[in-house]
This record gives C-alpha cells, sequence and structure tokens, in this order.
C-alpha cells in the first residue's frame, strides 16, 4: 500500500494561505528549506493536487527551469515537477497537462484506490482535497514546515475532523528564518 504524505508551508497559526489567498508572509524559502522540499517531492511517485494548488504550480514550474534566475535547485524542481506523474481533482476544469490526469470524479474513492495499488509513496496538496482526505483517514504522515508569523485567518492547514487522529513526531528541524519543519505520521 502506498503512504500518503499531506505537507505544505504554513503559518504559525495554522494558515496556508491569508485571506485573499496570499501566500506572500511566506517570502521565498531559504535554500536550506527548498532543498529539504526538493528532496521530498522527488522521492514522491505521484501527487495528488486540488483545483487552486494546481493552478498556482502550473502557472510557474513547466517553465520555471528556464527564468533566468533559477537556481540550481528550482532548475531540478520544475523538472522534477513535469516528471512526476500528477493527479488533479476539479469539477471545473475542462483539461491539464504535464504528466497529469485529470479526476472530476469522487476523490476519495479514487485516492483509495491509488493508495492500494504499487509503487512509491504520494503527495497530497491543496487545502480542500487534503481535508477531505483527512476526514477519510487516508493521510500516513503531515509535513509541516511552520513559520514565525502570524495572519489571523485564511485558508487552514488541517480541516475540521470528526475524531481524533493520533500522531507519532518523526521529525524536526529547524531552517533560516526560524522556519521550524515537523514530520508527524498517523498511528493507526
Amino acid at each position: 500500500m502506498r503512504r500518503l504524505t499531506y505537507g505544505m508551508n504554513l503559518t504559525l497559526d495554522g494558515y496556508i494561505a491569508a485571506p485573499g489567498d496570499d501566500i506572500g508572509w511566506s517570502g521565498p524559502p531559504s535554500d536550506e528549506l527548498f532543498q529539504w522540499w526538493l528532496g521530498h517531492e522527488q522521492a514522491s511517485g505521484l501527487t495528488l493536487y486540488g483545483r487552486k494548488l494546481w493552478e498556482a504550480m502550473s502557472s510557474y514550474w513547466p517553465t520555471g527551469d528556464q527564468q533566468p534566475t533559477a537556481t540550481q535547485a528550482e532548475i531540478d524542481f520544475a523538472r522534477n515537477w513535469r516528471d512526476t506523474p500528477k493527479v488533479v481533482f476539479s469539477s471545473t476544469l475542462a483539461e491539464v497537462d504535464w504528466n497529469t490526469r485529470l479526476v472530476a470524479g469522487d476523490a476519495i474513492t479514487e485516492i483509495t484506490r491509488l493508495k492500494a495499488e504499487d509503487g512509491g509513496p504520494m503527495n497530497i496538496g491543496g487545502a480542500t482535497l487534503a481535508g477531505a482526505a483527512m476526514r477519510a483517514g487516508l493521510i500516513d504522515e503531515y509535513t509541516i514546515a511552520a513559520h514565525p508569523v502570524l495572519v489571523g485567518s485564511g485558508t487552514p492547514f488541517f480541516a475540521a475532523l470528526d475524531s481524533w487522529v493520533n500522531l507519532n513526531l518523526v521529525e524536526t528541524r529547524t531552517f533560516p528564518g526560524g522556519v521550524v519543519l515537523t514530520r508527524y505520521e498517523t498511528r493507526r
């Protein structure tokens, strides 16, 4: 069975975006944090996206390696992003590109099917999609890069749950700028 990880940058008060989908609070990541995320993405065999995160990622990363100021890590990230198979869950998009498949049907049924397949680990991104997977008990690991900023409201990383989810701490690491990365496994 494949493992499913939900990981993102978030504010100390638990938001992935401030009101208006503003992610300017995160600024450019340190080289070390960006390199950590690159390694995390390179270890994934499949990435699952909700529509909004897909639109943000696909607006930059298909050509991110061609930007005049691209660092080697950004070049590597863009190439890995294009090469990694992706599934986008959306009832409003008509098509997707860049090694991506579109699913308009029930996300939980499809994620459950994908988890049962053989293959490498999967990442999931997008608060709405990940929230549905959380409520269905499908997330195996949470990776949180908490930035030292409070925004007060916005898009929360965690969804409202019907019952507790107990976790085991796997890793804690501090990056420049006071960013603290933690990884937790779901206790089953």
